[in-house]
């Protein structure tokens, strides 16, 4: 599965810095004037993955092909921007497009970078973005609404009621100032409004964009910003994710080569760089999990959501396989490569044969047999 996401902000807090360091590009435009990206710049990741070296020595591989993210650099967005301020109406149609939001937030003191906002204040500036999302959210969900309430009038449409009910649900909450994401929807529900295209329904990531010093440091710029899955980050929602990264410090790092860049990382103390920092915390709010594919044409990496069962996974490299699932060899990657490959695994007992119920584990290496 393909997975995209938008990198959104105000003005001038290091989103398209950012998204040139992650891409390793000049693509995004970078100035220091508000606006200075209108349309939005695509940029195709790899996902970092030692595993796949390790398992492609093992099975010979011609090939190794990562799993890959889309990040989607986005114009800078301002108060009044669901009314049309700035390049609101553009700017929230491209944010309906991606997977997932990462919103850059500006943590930073460099004075030779215009602050629109004047000052330094984090939850401020989220404050500004998640109100406009919810507006926009508000107005799209009160137009369904009235449509809604005339459909449900109708004795013959059974659909219609139950829609009117999360409609309803979802249009109370962001009254309430809170995203649509905050709510206990089941997939049933969400599928309901699911060609509403709401913003606040989205997963979102809030990266602090620090100085270069603050990044070896365990104390983000205010106390109150240490969210986490227990405590609401920057006024957002449970389950909302909130790391720190130097977009400074990573432009640097994108202009060395990759031995190079990790010295540096080391001399600094950092452990990884804020791509490797992004991308995990990305499947964390994503709930994705990586399952690897290994022979001699190629070794692979897939992904999927936790929780799916082997034919899920099978239909992820060929949609045909998921009525074709018959069973599949099993093996963690790391007993693969210290057994040497499939035909020495199969005399161990260390492969297991998996039916349609078997749930993917994240690092199992898998060989799907399907009917033809």
């Amino acid at each position: 599965m393909s997975l995209s996401i938008g990198i959104v902000g105000l003005p001038n807090v290091g989103k398209s810095t950012l998204f040139n360091a992650l891409t390793r590009s000049k693509q995004a435009n970078v100035q220091n004037y508000p606006f200075c990206t209108i349309d939005p710049n695509v940029g195709v990741v790899e996902v970092p993955d030692e595993r796949l070296q390790k398992l492609a020595e093992i099975s010979k591989s011609k090939k190794i092909i990562p799993t890959v993210i889309e990040f989607v650099d986005i114009a800078g967005l301002v108060a009044g921007a669901s009314k049309g301020e700035g390049l609101g109406n553009k700017f929230l149609s491209h944010i309906r497009e991606v997977d997932a939001i990462v919103q850059v937030v500006r943590a930073f003191s460099d004075a030779n970078i215009v602050n629109t906002r004047g000052k330094i204040d984090p939850r401020n500036d989220a404050e500004i973005i998640n109100t406009e999302l919810a507006l926009a959210d508000l107005a799209t969900a009160s137009k369904r609404l009235e449509a809604l309430k005339s459909a449900a009038k109708n004795p013959t449409d059974k659909i219609a009621p139950k829609q009117l009910e999360v409609c309803e649900k979802v249009y109370e909450a962001l009254e309430q100032e809170k995203p649509a994401r905050s709510l206990n929807l089941s997939n049933d529900e969400k599928e309901m409004i699911r060609d509403l295209n709401l913003l606040t329904i989205k997963p979102m990531m809030y990266v602090l964009n620090v100085d270069e010093k603050s990044e070896t440091s365990e104390n983000l710029p205010q106390p109150s910003l240490k969210g986490g899955t227990d405590s609401p980050p920057l006024g957002g929602a449970r389950g909302d994710l909130t790391i720190k990264i130097s977009a400074k410090l990573e432009a640097e790092l994108a202009d060395l080569p990759d031995q190079e860049a990790k010295e540096y990382l080391k001399t600094l103390g950092i452990e990884e760089s804020g791509l490797d920092k992004l991308i995990k915390a990305g499947y964390k709010l994503l709930n994705l999990i990586t399952f690897l594919t290994s022979g001699e044409p190629e070794t692979r990496a897939w992904t999927i959501k936790q929780g799916a069962k082997a034919p899920q996974a099978a239909g992820v490299i060929h949609t045909d396989f998921i009525k074709g699932f018959i069973k599949a060899d099993v093996v963690n990657w790391q007993d693969f490569v210290a057994l040497g490959g499939w035909p020495r695994l199969k005399e161990s007992g260390k492969m297991r044969l998996e039916g349609k119920e078997y749930i993917v584990k994240d690092g199992d290496v898998i060989y799907f047999h399907v009917h033809p």
